[in-house]
């Protein structure tokens, strides 16, 4: 029976600040150039209090190109875990042309993570700050929140977003992410059913 609730959480972007390269930004590659975003501690701690599993979900394809050792990888999330205290780190390692399950707007490993945690995915979300997390969390049957920036519409390498695709709520970051989700799920606790 699946019972459980959980935020399920992009990784760059959303709880550690993407690395700015010429043109544009990257994934850190090492640890020390991985940056905790400051609200993330905070807004995370205020989900799991309020009962969430707290599951990353993460494409890395600069593992795929050769760019990123999967060790090093590893021990990112590693330290990322240890600092956010999230319940678990799922990673896509491949590129797009491998056509795997798993890389989103696929929601491979959304789908795989409430199997194994007994997730009740209707009741579960899913925050993102670009159009493939809100498309991986809308096939996996999550609400979802985007965290918006500046290139949060702009195609990937999996393409254009679909024109119909929006999110549940859009957002200007994680705290503001964290708030949305404990007032929605509070107002839908307290909402009569009618019968």
């Amino acid at each position: 029976m699946n019972d459980r609730s959980a935020v399920f959480l992009d990784r760059d972007g959303v709880l550690n600040a993407p690395v700015a390269t010429e043109p544009g930004h990257r994934p850190p590659w090492t640890i020390e150039g991985l940056v905790v975003e400051p609200a993330a501690p905070a807004a995370l701690q205020s989900l799991r209090r309020a009962g969430y599993l707290l599951i990353v979900v993460t494409n890395q394809p600069d593992i795929a190109a050769g760019r990123l050792d999967a060790a090093q990888a590893d021990r990112i999330n590693r330290r990322l875990a240890e600092v956010l205290r999230v319940d678990e780190i799922v990673v896509c390692p491949h590129a797009t042309e491998e056509h795997c399950r798993c890389k989103k707007p696929a929601p491979g490993m959304l789908l795989d993570a409430a199997r194994k945690w007994s997730i009740d995915l209707a009741r579960s979300w899913m925050v993102g700050d670009r159009w493939v997390d809100i498309a991986a969390g809308r096939a996996a049957g999550v609400r979802t929140v985007l965290t918006e920036n500046e290139s949060s519409w702009n195609p990937t390498s999996a393409g254009a977003p679909p024109s119909d695709l929006g999110p549940d709520a859009t957002v200007d970051g994680l705290a503001t992410a964290a708030t949305y989700i404990l007032h929605a799920d509070t107002a839908d606790a307290t909402r009569p059913r009618l019968p």
